[in-house]
């Protein structure tokens, strides 16, 4: 019977049950347990429309500024670093650009790839306690030859 209609199925509790059947609803059924509903959203603060309000003002004070053709406020006082200044102008003076970019991007990856290489040192099991030895031995022996006699300080 059950494997001559697909309409027909068997539940656990070993009766048959009709699939195309409409349903109970999760309510009624005493083996359903349902979850309660959520909380609604919470009121936004009071606070929060006037920052919005004043910012929104400010666009439009910009806004209304550009389209006149004068400059707005913050624009016009704006003044950059002493330290980017000085790097513009050795920018400028660079005569072969794309060979600094490529030095400095070959610099970076170089960077990057070292910090790779040492992290990956760093998690062989012996090797960090080794280094660290090497490091304190080192230490050891540039102060006994450096600082420790007079004469050579």
């Amino acid at each position: 019977m059950a494997s001559s209609s697909s309409t027909l199925s068997i539940s656990s509790s070993s009766t048959l049950v009709d699939t195309k059947a409409p349903r109970h609803s999760a309510a009624s059924s005493p083996q359903c347990v349902t979850l309660p509903t959520l909380p609604p959203p919470p009121v936004q603060s009071q606070n929060r429309p006037g920052k919005t309000t004043a910012y929104c003002r400010k666009i439009a004070r910009n806004v209304m500024a550009m389209a006149t053709g004068e400059a707005p406020a913050e624009v016009a006082t704006t003044e950059f670093p002493e330290i980017v200044k000085t790097v513009q102008e050795a920018w400028e003076k660079v005569e072969d650009k794309y060979a600094v970019s490529s030095l400095a991007v070959a610099g970076a990856v170089a960077l990057w790839g070292s910090t790779g290489l040492i992290s990956a040192i760093d998690r062989l099991p012996l090797v960090p306690g080794v280094l660290e030895l090497v490091g304190i031995g080192y230490t050891g022996w540039f102060a006994y030859k450096n600082l420790v006699f007079k004469p050579d300080r």
